[in-house]
């Protein structure tokens, strides 16, 4: 089925692939030329939405050193027609069969099929998306205002506080979900990770960069370094939960400078580093994790905590009765500063704002 929506690589992008150093990218990438490669043995596939700025991601992403398992990755090509639409049965093909897509070389309204193919499967879902504000994608009706029914949680990161209207502040408040503002993931990038580590999808905007980093696709002074965003795409790629990446903001629409380029392929080359050194601790079961609890006596119950002893990462037990379809959510990640807090008869706000989702 991929066949009718998917058209292979140009030949030129095939023939770098094939002429390049196996130490390369380039030469261990398996690329869609003639026939569909074999899915069975591959953990993450490459798409571009749109040809040409996808092409040039790739020619930048085939030069970048090869730190992978061999045969794990392929190329599907480019979409046949450079349309949302086409996006999202893609995307649920590949998330049923266990591959993890990437997607490339996208306008930002791509990332609203990101999530609109988690549909089909009819699983609550939650979606993390980086940028300065919530832009008109997240505004689009069935999303937000009012919210999609399979959309369980959602957080921003990133937000600079001055593009966010109070509106927007309003609609994510009443539904529980989570801003980080950017000053504050600066100062302490390790508070994204409990996020990310929750997420089923990750949408990275190229408007979340300084103008310095991306200057044919953002204009503000302010935003992320590159440097910080490539550590949040390697934290999601640790994610055992995670289904879907996508970087967006890039495409033929725009000027496509070099470093724009640059930008979305080492964001990929930094989550598939991530991707391929996860370890396995997400708690579908509780083996392997040690339980830690707090009681709280103001509140009148007690919290549950739960540490892997792979890793040393930290999960919250949610402490409220949750329906069949929430209970794939009901271990929250979190911080052993959140623990200590605990501890103290603390509580941060996020954690908070997690009981209500339920």
């Amino acid at each position: 089925m991929l066949q009718n929506w998917l058209k292979p690589l140009p030949l030129a992008i095939a023939e770098q692939a094939k002429n390049a150093s196996t130490h390369l990218m380039g030469g261990r990438v398996i690329p869609y030329t003639k026939d569909l490669p074999d899915l069975k043995k591959t953990r993450i596939a490459i798409i571009g939405f749109e040809e040409e700025a996808s092409n040039k991601v790739r020619e930048v992403l085939y030069s970048f050193a090869w730190s992978f398992p061999p045969a794990t990755v392929v190329d599907l090509g480019n979409l046949r027609k450079p349309d949302s639409g086409h996006l999202i049965p893609v995307l649920f093909e590949l998330i049923t069969g266990k591959v993890m897509p990437i997607v490339i070389g996208a306008g930002v309204e791509a990332s609203r099929a990101q999530f609109l193919a988690y549909q089909e499967a009819k699983a609550l879902v939650n979606w993390v998306m980086v940028d300065e504000q919530l832009g008109p994608v997240m505004e689009q009706e069935g999303l937000l205002a009012p919210r999609h029914a399979l959309l369980f949680h959602f957080a921003l990161l990133g937000a600079q506080i001055h593009l966010l209207p109070p509106s927007d502040q309003q609609l994510l408040e009443k539904h529980h979900f989570e801003v980080l503002r950017l000053g504050r993931m600066r100062s302490a990038l390790e508070e994204a990770e409990p996020l990310l580590r929750d997420a089923d999808l990750l949408s990275i905007h190229l408007s979340s960069l300084k103008q310095s980093e991306a200057s044919s696709v953002t204009v503000s002074p302010s935003g992320l370094l590159l440097e910080e965003a490539c550590q949040l795409a390697r934290y999601a790629g640790m994610s055992d939960k995670l289904t879907s990446f996508g970087v967006y903001g890039l495409d033929a629409d725009r000027r496509l400078d070099t470093q724009s380029v640059q930008c979305v392929a080492q964001l990929v080359w930094y989550f598939m580093e991530g991707f391929f050194n996860r370890k396995g601790d997400y708690p579908a079961s509780l083996k392997g994790l040690s339980e830690y609890v707090v009681e709280l006596p103001a509140y009148n119950y007690h919290l549950t905590f739960w540490k892997s002893e792979l890793t040393g990462r930290w999960w919250l037990q949610v402490p409220v009765t949750s329906s069949s379809r929430q209970e794939r959510h009901r271990l929250i990640p979190c911080s052993f500063q959140d623990y200590q807090m605990a501890c103290r008869q603390e509580l941060p706000d996020r954690l908070f704002k997690a009981f209500k989702r339920f």
